[in-house]
């Protein structure tokens, strides 16, 4: 059974930093994407950052390139987002996902399988 559990989120002021963690279980396949969506009060939920297992090749949104940096432990199937310089438009609710049997670079688009529960960052002005 696949399990995405996220973790990490919190309330930071601007110019802060949070890192986002996605515990992952249930793999059956060593080329995957990973990627972090987000999804704020009233708005659609959009992709932040992707990163694929093997050939990672990140990919990130416009809006956090330069601020943002996703990263990999192969060892535990975990998948980190770093997030610096914070503004309060980060201000929404995280979520890690992963497609299987998926080729690089990875898409930022809506198209993943598995989903994590969701974890809250809130960053003050």
């Amino acid at each position: 059974q696949v399990q995405l559990v996220g973790s990490g989120g919190g309330s930071v002021e601007a110019g802060g930093s949070l890192r986002l963690s996605c515990a992952a279980s249930g793999f059956t396949s060593g080329s995957n994407c990973m990627a972090w969506f987000r999804q704020a009060a009233g708005k659609e939920r959009g992709g932040v950052a992707t990163i694929h297992t093997v050939g990672r090749s990140p990919t990130y949104a416009d809006s956090v390139k330069g601020r943002f940096t996703i990263s990999l432990d192969n060892a535990d199937n975990s998948v980190y987002l770093q997030m610096n310089s914070l503004k309060p438009e980060d201000t929404a609710m995280y979520y890690c996902a992963a497609r299987f049997s998926m080729g690089w670079p990875c898409p930022i688009t809506d198209e993943y399988k598995q989903w994590g529960q969701g974890t809250q960052v809130t960053v003050s002005s």
